[in-house]
């Protein structure tokens, strides 16, 4: 496999791993971002916690999706991460209901 291949491969990948993203991210409520992935999850607790003088996070998430184009399955039912670095946890916006477009002959 030459370099070429192996950089098309990669794309590819990343490539499908965003289609999926946003064909599942409106199913999620939060997106937490630790210094080594990227999840997407509804259940999710962070404790921060100490040990000798120094502190540390645990985070636990529940259902979860994991942002790794090498995993086989993204889809995790149980994930706890214990880290010193920083963690971002965002709540995402739900947008309200959309109605279907009355254009295609079906509405007023």
């Amino acid at each position: 496999m030459s370099a070429e291949d192996l950089e098309n491969y990669e794309t590819e990948m990343e490539l499908q791993l965003y289609r999926e993203y946003k064909d599942i991210v409106t199913q999620f409520s939060y997106v937490v971002e630790t210094e080594r992935r990227f999840y997407l999850t509804n259940d999710v607790d962070l404790q921060p916690r100490s040990a000798d003088g120094e502190v540390y996070f645990e985070l636990t998430m529940r259902d979860a999706w994991v942002w790794d184009m090498y995993r086989p399955a993204r889809f995790v039912k149980t994930v706890r991460v214990v880290t010193f670095k920083d963690v971002n946890i965002e709540e995402l916006d739900k947008p309200d209901l959309a109605l279907p477009d009355t254009k295609d002959g079906f509405g007023a």
